[in-house]
């Protein structure tokens, strides 16, 4: 996984959600572009989830990315 396939994903058009697989076998899904920032060098990212909450990863532990087959609603 590198930090170049998110970012297509995230900047994909249309936007649709999509699920990050971890090695710990733990999975975040992004519902919408704002949800997933990146930082500069690209090693880790934050996903945001519902309310105030989000998780900080490591981009060399993920190890795969799922796609909604539906684009997100609008809003």
């Amino acid at each position: 996984m590198t930090v170049q396939h998110l970012r297509n994903v995230q900047q994909a058009v249309p936007f649709r959600p999509f699920t990050v697989h971890m090695a710990d076998g733990r999975s975040f899904l992004v519902r919408h572009p704002d949800f997933l920032s990146i930082a500069p060098a690209g090693r880790t990212v934050i996903v945001y989830g519902d309310g105030e909450d989000f998780q900080i990863l490591d981009v060399m532990l993920m190890t795969g990315i799922e796609t909604s087959s539906a684009p997100a609603p609008r809003s």
